[in-house]
């Protein structure tokens, strides 16, 4: 069977570094706000180009932090909206229902999966966008952006499967206000459990957010807001140190292995992922409308995929509000996108067994 994503294998090339990393910290006795994580957030600062790096428990906290810093700093109030792209993971919107704000759903490129500013008409409602950078590409209109900073309207980057790519030399988590990175253990850099970050250059905001991550308190038991407990332990981050040494290499992998993929898959009746130098393949996308079809194939040739992701947010229960909008590109997308095996650790026989197996099928 080709996995997916074989954790173990990408993980095991760690083990000794792990083993030792743990050990001293167990011997040190400190495991929150210590070394590890002052050491991790510069080090990440330093790889993303940009003044600050917080540490947080997840993906999804990073971004709710980011938004409830803006609103304590006054610079978004509860009922103000903000862009986001219908066909997302369901974080996205969770992290602006979560702090009162108002999400506007707008349908994606076909070809990018990525906002289509074309499409976006800025409102004075609009009080921020956040742009997802969606299967781990960067695709940002340099012309739309500087529009939008010039309304004053905040940018906010959802970097959750994008570390390591870039847009014309600039990091994604540098292209806007702020930025809210997931170490979950499946992304290009991950951890072994949870962890997330924040990137930024804004003094205050990284300040407020650093804060709020740690119950209010910049100075212990001194609560200056309603914070909450949303803290990057000393092991993830020790971890997470030896892993980014070895981000670009292994992102550098998944483009060699897309380039396979696209080489020989076409011709085949699939719609195929672009190859990009600002992609670094968090998932390499397929789009069919055999979808389940080819998935079931597959799985019988030993081959593992997933689908990222079956439902759209505006079709879930937990969204009810939003069930009668009709966004028919996001419907597309989720109706047919099928993730094939994309890591490091496959080589380049795996993904030929897997495009031959994709061939057979579309030869029955």
């Amino acid at each position: 069977m080709i996995s997916f994503l074989d954790l173990n294998a990408v993980n095991k090339r760690f083990q000794k570094e792990f083993t030792l990393t743990f050990q001293n910290i167990v011997n040190n006795g400190y495991f929150i706000h210590g070394e590890e994580v002052r050491s991790f957030e510069q080090e990440l600062a330093e790889y993303i180009g940009c003044k600050h790096a917080i540490g947080v428990a997840n993906g999804l906290d990073a971004l709710r932090i980011i938004l409830r810093a803006y609103i304590e700093l006054g610079r978004l109030q509860k009922g103000d909206e903000v862009l986001v792209p219908a066909n997302t993971y369901i974080a996205s919107i969770l992290a602006i229902t979560e702090n009162d704000l108002v999400p506007v759903l707008v349908e994606p490129d076909i070809k990018t999966y990525n906002l289509n500013s074309s499409k976006i008409k800025l409102t004075s409602k609009i009080k921020a966008i956040l742009h997802v950078h969606l299967y781990g590409l960067v695709s940002w209109d340099t012309n739309f952006y500087k529009d939008v900073h010039s309304k004053d309207i905040l940018v906010i980057e959802d970097c959750a499967q994008s570390i390591g790519a870039n847009h014309n030399g600039i990091m994604s988590g540098n292209l806007g206000h702020a930025a809210g990175f997931s170490f979950y253990p499946g992304k290009n850099l991950g951890a072994l459990g949870d962890a997330g970050a924040i990137t930024t250059n804004d003094d205050a905001l990284a300040d407020t957010a650093r804060a709020i991550s740690n119950y209010g308190s910049r100075k212990k038991y001194i609560n200056e807001v309603k914070g909450i407990n949303s803290r990057l332990d000393e092991i993830q981050a020790a971890f997470l140190r030896i892993k980014l040494r070895k981000l670009d290499e292994d992102n550098k992998r998944r483009q060699e292995i897309a380039r396979i993929y696209n080489e020989n898959l076409m011709g085949t009746p699939l719609i195929l992922s672009s190859v990009s130098e600002s992609h670094v393949y968090h998932l390499y996308v397929i789009r069919t409308e055999k979808r389940d079809e080819l998935k079931d194939f597959l799985q019988l040739e030993g081959v593992q995929t997933l689908i990222h992701y079956p439902i759209p947010p505006h079709k879930q229960s937990a969204y009810k509000e939003y069930n009668e909008f009709s966004f028919p590109i996001t419907e597309n997308i989720h109706d047919t996108v099928l993730s094939l095996p994309i890591s490091p650790m496959h080589s380049d026989q795996d993904i030929l067994f897997v495009c031959d197996a994709i061939k057979r099928f579309y030869q029955t």
